[in-house]
């Protein structure tokens, strides 16, 4: 249960921070173009609004769409992996380094998790937290601020951790799951989701065309026989 919300959660995440972007760099664009015809009174109205912080929370919002994407595509097998190797391996030992790589890449994304936690405590979320639940903040800095929204850096940077946490969780339930079932998460990349596609029957020519009404090229005939053929049969 809490797994498939944590699912959906970070499914949801991904969704939002793309689809709320593109709809501000749009709005910006759009912003920008209009502003510059000389409409009576909708130039004037235009440029009364001020779209400076489009372009620096759209990279905000890339950034942390980046670093949750990367931990959704480890649970759904979306990253591209060099297995030539590997799969030339017997059973045994291609399970062995494949639980190598992904307890790598947990090992990886825990101490970037790690490191980053502690960038981000020293950052100002020390001070930020302790100010919030009233502790004295002694001499702790209280941390640099973006330029155009002047929100506290250390909450930009909250993607780095939290981010990277998940891909670790992500590598070790891939991996628990392996262990179980010895399968790996695998995606098509040619499969685009929400499009089922027909199966042909095995037995069925789908370029074929029982009313000749295909192209013909210059060396078979519509029933398939080379045109030599044909001229000496």
């Amino acid at each position: 249960m809490l797994n498939k919300a944590l699912n959906h959660l970070e499914e949801l995440l991904v969704t939002f921070l793309i689809g709320a972007a593109t709809l501000i760099i749009f709005m910006a664009v759009a912003h920008r173009y209009l502003a510059g015809l000389a409409i009576p009174g909708v130039q004037d109205w235009l440029l009364t609004l001020n779209f400076g912080w489009a372009q620096e929370l759209t990279i905000i919002m890339f950034v942390w769409m980046a670093k949750f994407g990367a931990a959704y595509g480890v649970r759904t097998g979306i990253h591209v992996g060099v297995d030539v190797l590997i799969n030339q391996m017997s059973d045994s030992r291609r399970g062995k380094f494949i639980i190598f790589g992904l307890l790598a890449g947990a090992f990886f994304t825990g101490v970037i998790g790690t490191l980053g936690a502690h960038f981000v405590w020293e950052n100002g979320a020390n001070y930020s937290i302790y100010t919030t639940l009233g502790i004295a903040t002694g001499d702790l800095y209280a941390g640099p601020t973006t330029p155009d929204l002047e929100w506290p850096t250390w909450i930009v940077y909250s993607a780095i951790p939290l981010g990277s946490y998940l891909m670790c969780f992500r590598f070790l339930q891939v991996m628990a799951n392996f262990r179980r079932t010895g399968e790996l998460p695998h995606h098509e990349h040619g499969h685009v989701e929400g499009i089922e596609e027909d199966q042909v029957p095995v037995d069925v020519n789908p370029y074929s065309m029982d009313d000749d009404l295909h192209p013909q090229d210059l060396k078979h005939n519509p029933d398939g026989t080379s045109k030599q053929a044909r001229k000496n049969p």
